[in-house]
């Protein structure tokens, strides 16, 4: 019997073994991370050094009269109960008109953007256009980050990041630990992730959502204002738009760079802030923080192609469709984090939580129709058959 245990015991070590002597090998440590806490979640920041994104004279929506006097729809109710929500608000021509919180979530609670993120480097990007730290969307990424100045990198633009069409070769597998986004997401040098990444296809032409285009935009922003991406989002969007709470961006090192794809920590009042933003094309408290021209590029298909079809569902970061004969556009996380904007209808819809639905709906998830129709029903919205 003694025997019999010593050979299971083997057979449990022996895969363990050969694990941690292919990590210490490998260089890759982050995997023990990775392996600890598995797949990602909204409390995430616990995990990682977190730079702050701070605020200053925080102004707080203005209350509908309608608030919360409408009831939730039951199928809206089940939705958001059956994908773990922690929060689900509705503004209606700037004033909160609706707002839920589970799991003891509340307006400060701070929950992981995971890639709503990216919509908001967006935003830095066309203010640093405005402002000339960029000279234009068509600047060669090159100008900003060595690694990228010949070659087949050299062809490559600000515009082409934006457009998630930079012809690189980052693998977006969420599942896979060994993934060049789960390192990123897990590791410490985003940098070297960023900057190692080759070209195999023609930059400008095929969509292909790549966490490392964000992150490349935010190391030539870094470059371009001299500050960290913390520092320029606090000074040029986040004071602007009188957030009432402080935010957090998940760094790979103490004092290293933000995860520019991911890991924006805030609460929905505040997230609604942006989505109010470019519902009034870029003018928010009498100030233009972002111009209207970049919002409304930002928020039309990018003259891209997507599995032989031309590109009807992205901008310049931010991810768009149509519901109810109406033009969306809206900012997506991977765990069904959201900030919909529906600007005829001057909407603003925010959700956060836990889980989203696998199924897709006109190439979208399945989830946001039903939080649009029942932001549409609360606001008194009618719906054609």
């Amino acid at each position: 019997m003694k025997k019999l245990l010593k050979v299971l015991a083997w057979i449990i070590e022996l895969p363990l073994l050969i694990l941690n002597i292919y990590i210490l090998f490998s260089g890759k440590t982050y995997l023990y991370k990775a392996l600890t806490y598995n797949f990602v979640d909204i409390t995430d920041n616990d995990l990682f050094h977190q730079r702050k994104i701070e605020t200053a004279n925080g102004i707080e929506w203005p209350l509908h009269q309608q608030y919360n006097k409408m009831n939730a729809p039951d199928y809206l109710l089940k939705m958001l109960e059956d994908n773990k929500s922690v929060a689900y608000l509705v503004i209606k021509n700037d004033s909160l008109l609706f707002e839920k919180y589970w799991e003891g979530f509340s307006d400060k609670s701070l929950s992981n953007s995971f890639s709503m993120a990216k919509s908001i480097v967006g935003v830095l990007v066309g203010i640093a256009v405005d402002e000339g730290k960029i000279k234009s969307l068509d600047q060669s990424v090159g100008d900003f980050i060595p690694e990228f100045k010949s070659g087949d990198k050299g062809k490559i633009t600000i515009r082409h990041l934006l457009m998630m069409a930079s012809g690189l070769d980052w693998d977006e597998a969420y599942a896979n630990p060994l993934s060049v986004t789960t390192e990123a997401y897990y590791g410490t040098d985003l940098y070297e992730l960023a900057t190692s990444q080759q070209v195999v296809s023609e930059p400008g032409k095929v969509f292909i959502y790549q966490s490392g285009s964000t992150e490349l935009l935010a190391l030539a922003l870094e470059k371009a204002t001299g500050v960290s991406l913390s520092n320029y989002a606090s000074k040029k969007l986040w004071k602007p738009l009188h957030a009432m709470n402080e935010a957090e961006w998940s760094l790979d090192t103490k004092m290293g760079r933000e995860k520019a794809y991911c890991c924006f920590y805030s609460n929905a009042r505040d997230f609604a802030r942006i989505g109010a933003l470019y519902m009034h094309d870029g003018l928010m408290y009498g100030k233009q923080i972002v111009s209207k021209d970049y919002v409304q590029m930002s928020t039309t298909p990018a003259p891209t192609m997507d599995e032989g079809e031309p590109n009807r569902f992205y901008g310049y970061h931010w991810w768009l469709r149509k519901f109810n004969e109406r033009r969306v556009f809206y900012m997506r996380g991977i765990l069904g984090q959201y900030v919909i904007v529906v600007p005829d209808e001057q909407l603003i819809i925010v959700r956060l939580g836990h889980e989203r639905p696998q199924q897709k709906v006109e190439g979208g998830p399945a989830d946001v129709p039903v939080f649009l129709k029942g932001a549409f029903e609360i606001a008194g919205i009618a719906i054609a058959d």
